[in-house]
């Protein structure tokens, strides 16, 4: 598998690092004939993201928790509504082109295309000989995408080394052996296992069904066995039951015989009931029409004392509108004298607020004069300080310039001391040479100290007027203080005499309102005489009393009419003879109805008998007949069970503990070899590794496992790769794996061509990081692979690359990503 170009579209990995949407990537050109193809960038470039997409595989290796396809979503790693990987590669000399499009518009989806260029150059979907063909599914690109270059484990754990991948040595013992079969070719034989499990799985549901049925047949047979036990005595029953059937027949027809006579004597009785009928009609309808009158005289008068209702309520509501605004005005009233308690101080204020305002500007400005006092005064201090530090920098040169003069002169007088004054060496006298130099110096430094003198002397006078001028202003900053406060108590009274003045608009509404108040007061005085019952309302009273009165009278009347009436019907009732008992009829009908009842039922009660009799006959033959049934089901559980046992070794033998661990126990050798080939190229003889199929248990039993043994040249201590440093297991791991690679190289015939290594040099120290190279050299050299694309951190193993794809340089202008 070579990949030729990549096109990758929303990867955030690329956003990140480059600052662009789009990647484009053309290996052919930027690798060309290279076998080390480094992709060199700072941190977080997208090295990775590039790497991790030059398989056609739907993952991300150093991003997924496994090896294989699962446990990963593209939708984690991209940024744009509708993102795209675009990769043509090529394998066995044939060119493809996968094309993921992840959708997060809304809806998250993503398509999966497969392509292969035909001779003409034109691209059509990949057919696989079962007849699938790439139509956009994951699904079906994965199958097609297996079909040419195998497992995606085997590919991730032989030839791609992902960041943070698994070593060898974490893999649990099942998987490890699983892909271990897979690299053996063993994956026809773990299918024929599969088919065993399978057939050994409907063995096992066919005989869990045969012993629910022989449960179900074993329930029947016993609840067979019991209602025949109980259907023993149905014979001895059934000449007992056919006399109680005729003693019932006989009680029934004694019940119809009474109910005839009594049906007789109650159609005598029928004359008297009759007119015993009508007398209750005449009484039902007195009782109803006497309380259709009373009820129809206590609805007038409940109208009449709704309408005394009415009345008062009338009265009632006046009189408390009256005193509802009474004290409306009352409390209104209480308003308007306290706002016109503050009347005094209001026209107070008014009074004086102009006058207020002249004094508040008159101290304001005397304000402002003074600190404008106090600014002199500062800067007057300021200048005090600044001719002080003038006249300290004068002494200073001034003390100089005497020290410089002193020194002139003692060198000076040189001239009449040295042994040399008046000789013919005088001329070439080094130290008559430097003395000359002091006597033509010495008139400026006199004038030097003549100058600071004069200059002192001035800025003395000026300083003098400064301090005089000082202290003329010294009391400056306690008059501003008094000033200040006198100008801030002047605003605030004036202020204050503002707000009150502003009232004096609610000072002449309150007394507006309040004369309205007093004149609506006095005209409710006048109205109080009002608040009791007027003359109509009077009239209106009595008028309802009255006929109240009148149809209490009438009440009485017509109750005492209608009761007399009653009376007499009652008499009526009382002077006819005894109605017939009508419940000594319904009795009889109840005692004929009970008598059938009887009859019914001895008659149900004797064919059930007959029944329960020839059933039992029927259920003698049920049970023979279920007894051989069993018996036979029992034949055919023996036999499945018997089948079930050799199908469980058989699963046994083809799984990953039988024929699959020997065949791993034959090619450990062969692995180990490689291994230590590669070990012995890289750094030396130090190292070599064996793996072991067979571990140790804490009882010293042998059992299957897999482990990976270190021998140490240089110690001579043999031990597991998990007590390894952590560059030494790094080193091995990477080992181990490209060892796989080759194996499947060499022996199976699977060579993806091209080899793909992460950061995997992280942890290694200098030496072993040139070494690193030279084993990835080895490996292509004898796995027959074209070449190997490698990211690293370490500059000088990018350098030992044969080319170097720079994603520094295709970084976008964003001063954000360039200067990162």
């Amino acid at each position: 598998m070579f990949p030729l170009s990549l096109r990758l579209s929303g990867f955030r990995g690329i956003r990140d690092g480059l600052g662009l949407d789009v990647l484009t990537l053309d290996l052919e050109r930027l690798a060309g004939d290279a076998q080390l193809v480094a992709l060199a960038g700072a941190n977080g470039r997208g090295k990775s993201t590039v790497l991790d997409n030059l398989h056609p595989f739907l993952t991300l290796p150093s991003r997924a928790a496994q090896a294989g396809p699962g446990g990963f979503s593209f939708y984690d790693h991209v940024v744009l509504p509708e993102n795209e990987k675009d990769l043509v590669w090529s394998h066995d000399g044939r060119r493809f082109r996968s094309q993921v499009v992840i959708r997060c518009n809304g809806r998250r989806t993503t398509d999966a295309f497969l392509f292969e260029a035909d001779p003409q150059g034109c691209w059509k979907p990949v057919r696989l000989p079962d007849g699938t063909v790439s139509d956009g599914k994951t699904s079906t690109y994965n199958r097609c995408v297996e079909h040419l270059l195998g497992s995606p484990e085997t590919f991730f754990t032989s030839v791609f080394s992902a960041q943070c991948k698994r070593q060898l040595s974490a893999y649990p013992n099942s998987e490890i052996k699983r892909l271990l079969a897979d690299l053996l070719g063993q994956e026809r034989l773990r299918e024929e296992g599969q088919k065993a499990a399978q057939v050994v799985d409907q063995l096992k549901v066919g005989l869990v069904a045969m012993r629910q049925q022989r449960g179900s047949q074993d329930e029947l047979l016993e609840r067979l066995r019991g209602e025949h036990g109980r259907l023993n005595c149905a014979s001895a029953q059934v000449d007992i039951l056919a006399q109680a059937k005729v003693d019932a027949q006989r009680a029934q027809d004694s019940a119809r015989a009474h109910l005839a006579q009594l049906q007789a004597a109650s159609e005598q009785a029928q004359g008297g009931d009759a007119q015993r009928a009508q007398l209750d009609g005449e009484r039902v309808a007195l009782i109803r029409t006497g309380r259709e009158v009373i009820e129809g005289i206590k609805a007038q008068i409940a109208g009449q004392q709704q309408r005394l209702e009415r009345l008062t309520q009338r009265v009632d509501l006046r009189k408390a509108q009256w005193a509802t605004r009474s004290q409306t005005l009352a409390a209104s009233r209480r308003q308007c004298e306290g706002v016109l308690e503050d009347e005094v101080a209001v026209r107070h204020a008014q009074r004086r607020l102009e006058a207020a305002k002249a004094v508040a500007g008159l101290r304001a400005e005397r304000s402002l004069q003074v600190r404008l006092r106090v600014q002199e005064l500062h800067l007057c201090t300021s200048a005090l300080e600044s001719s002080q530090q003038r006249l300290a920098a004068i002494e200073r040169e001034a003390g100089q310039a005497a020290l410089r003069a002193e020194d002139l002169a003692r060198r000076f007088g040189l001239t009449r001391e040295v042994p040399c004054a008046e000789m013919d060496l005088q001329g070439r006298c080094q130290l008559l040479g430097d003395a000359r130099d002091a006597e033509v110096l010495m008139p400026s430094a006199q004038g030097t100290i003549r100058k600071l003198a004069k200059d002192k002397k001035e800025v003395q006078a000026q300083i003098d007027d400064q301090q005089e001028q000082c202290k003329r202003l010294a009391g400056a900053p306690q008059v501003l203080m008094l000033a200040e406060r006198r100008a801030v108590a002047s605003g605030d009274r004036a202020i204050r005499y503002g707000r009150l003045a502003a009232r004096m608009g609610e000072m002449s509404q309150a007394l507006d309102r309040l004369a309205d108040i007093d004149r609506e007061l006095a005209g409710l005085a006048g109205q109080g005489v009002q608040q009791d019952e007027t003359e109509d309302e009077r009239v209106e009273r009595l008028d309802i009393e009255a006929t109240v009165q009148v149809l209490d009278a009438q009440q009485g009347q017509q109750a005492q009419h209608y009761r007399a009436g009653l009376n007499r019907l009652l008499d009526a009732l009382a002077a006819l003879p005894a109605p017939f008992d009508a419940q000594v009829l319904a009795d009889a009908r109840r005692q004929l109805d009970a008598a059938q009842f009887a009859v019914a039922q001895a008659e149900h009660v004797y064919l059930r008998a007959v029944r329960d009799d020839e059933a039992k006959l029927a259920l003698e033959g049920q049970i023979v007949e279920r007894q051989r049934d069993q018996d036979a089901l029992g034949d055919r559980i023996a036999g499945v069970a018997e089948q079930l046992g050799n199908w469980n070794l058989l699963v046994k033998c083809l799984g990953s503990d039988g024929l699959i661990a020997l065949a791993i126990d034959d090619a450990g050798p062969a692995l180990s070899g490689l291994a230590n080939d590669l070990l012995l190229a890289s750094c030396g003889p130090r190292f070599t590794v064996s793996l072991l199929t067979q571990v140790e248990t804490r009882r010293g039993d042998q059992r299957e496992g897999f482990a990976i043994q270190v021998h140490d040249g240089d110690t001579g201590v043999s031990k597991p790769v998990e007590q390894m440093s952590g560059g030494e297991r790094v080193w091995i791991n990477e080992c181990l794996v490209r060892a796989v690679a080759l194996y499947l190289a060499q022996n199976d015939g699977r060579c993806y061509g091209t080899l793909f290594c992460d950061e995997a040099d992280g942890a290694l120290d200098p030496q072993r990081k040139r070494s690193f190279i030279a084993m990835k050299r080895e490996v292509l050299r004898l796995g027959g692979y074209a070449r190997e694309f490698f990211v690293s951190q370490t500059p000088e193993l990018t350098a030992m690359a044969d080319a170097v794809i720079d994603l520094d340089a295709m970084v976008c202008c964003r001063p954000d990503i360039a200067h990162a």
